[in-house]
């Protein structure tokens, strides 16, 4: 079975260097640092309709003509020209869908930016980082298709830590995945977002690690 894009993006070594990470913040910290990695955060189905519309209409306008001749219909005839824009619609669409790069050619701005939100919002709850018992979850979550990163944090820091304390992690994945300095920069959000924490949440002596320590999905 292929793998996907979120699994193909760090190797078992860099898998462990993230985890040790989040060991070494979370020794200094009450706070749970969980970092998760999707694919992408939405499958945008519109985007290989608007890909299939805009790349088959012209290529079928410009086949109507020949085809038409070769089956000695008019170079004009709507049929002839319906009979070739649904199948390469169809291909074409299929092709952008399971191609990433290519998709994300049709990938509206606005889009990515409503869904990687929301999409972090819903893995925050459904990877269970509201259970804590002090509300003090983190979640770093990275969106590989939208080159995005978002940091949400439970009810329990966020009454004692500003959200835009978290922009420099942010900022350091980004850049590092861009870079394909992935592992390193993951690892430097995760130690920025201990230390932010270690300032309000210092370690306790009953503390004990509640939740994964890298989840990719």
């Amino acid at each position: 079975m292929m793998k996907s894009l979120a699994q193909r993006f760090l190797t078992p070594v860099q898998q462990k260097e993230i985890t040790d990470a989040v060991h070494a913040a979370e020794s200094r910290t009450s706070g749970e640092i969980v970092p998760l990695i999707v694919s992408e955060s939405h499958a945008y189905p519109m985007a290989a309709v608007r890909g299939g519309i805009l790349l088959s209409l012209p290529l079928a306008l410009l086949l109507t003509g020949p085809v038409a001749a070769a089956f000695w219909a008019s170079p004009t005839s709507m049929w002839v020209f319906l009979f070739l824009m649904f199948p390469l619609f169809w291909f074409i669409a299929l092709t952008i869908q399971n191609i990433p790069r290519v998709k994300r050619l049709f990938v509206l701005r606005r889009e990515m930016a409503e869904e990687v939100p929301e999409a972090a919002h819903v893995a925050f709850f459904t990877e269970g980082l509201y259970k804590t018992k002090s509300a003090n979850g983190v979640l770093l979550f990275i969106s590989l298709f939208e080159h995005q990163a978002w940091v949400i944090a439970d009810s329990g820091i966020n009454d004692r830590i500003a959200a835009g304390e978290w922009e420099e992690a942010v900022s350091l994945v980004v850049r590092g995945v861009k870079e394909k300095n992935q592992a390193e920069a993951i690892c430097g959000a995760i130690q920025e977002i201990g230390d932010i924490l270690e300032k309000e949440f210092p370690i306790q002596e009953d503390d004990e690690n509640e939740l994964h320590d890298l989840i990719i999905r």
